[in-house]
């Protein structure tokens, strides 16, 4: 049983790129697949596929390399946990690593990167960043 999916899903991720592994295979939710849409619109990751075996569902991930065989993920961290949310009000959001990096933010407007969160004067819960 894992207590935060997110945090786990983030550390066979980042485990994944440092042993330059093609693909890695996550637990399936939602808000998984929404924090993998994020990464792929911002080029953290190739792609994604949902799989379905025996009524179970899993993600398999395609991590992305430079033409060196570097990973182009430098580093991902989890940001607000169970016992400590962290939120981040619109004007927190506006740039991560002068640029180069992602807050992965939950808003009402769904889960989004904090580029598109300060564009949108929305504020929310800081699920994890990844440069």
């Amino acid at each position: 049983m894992v207590n935060d999916i997110i945090a786990d899903s983030l550390t066979r991720i980042r485990n994944a790129s440092m042993r330059r592994l093609d693909t890695t295979n996550l637990y399936y939710a939602k808000i998984i697949v929404s924090i993998l849409e994020v990464f792929q619109a911002k080029g953290f990751i190739e792609g994604f596929k949902v799989i379905e075996k025996d009524k179970k569902h899993s993600i398999n991930v395609v991590l992305k390399y430079d033409e060196k065989g570097h990973t182009v993920i430098n580093e991902i961290t989890r940001i607000s946990k169970p016992g400590r949310r962290v939120y981040k009000g619109r004007n927190e959001l506006k740039r991560f690593k002068n640029g180069y990096g992602t807050i992965v933010v939950s808003t009402s407007k769904g889960v989004i990167a904090n580029d598109d969160a300060y564009r949108a004067n929305v504020g929310g819960e800081a699920l994890c960043s990844i440069w």
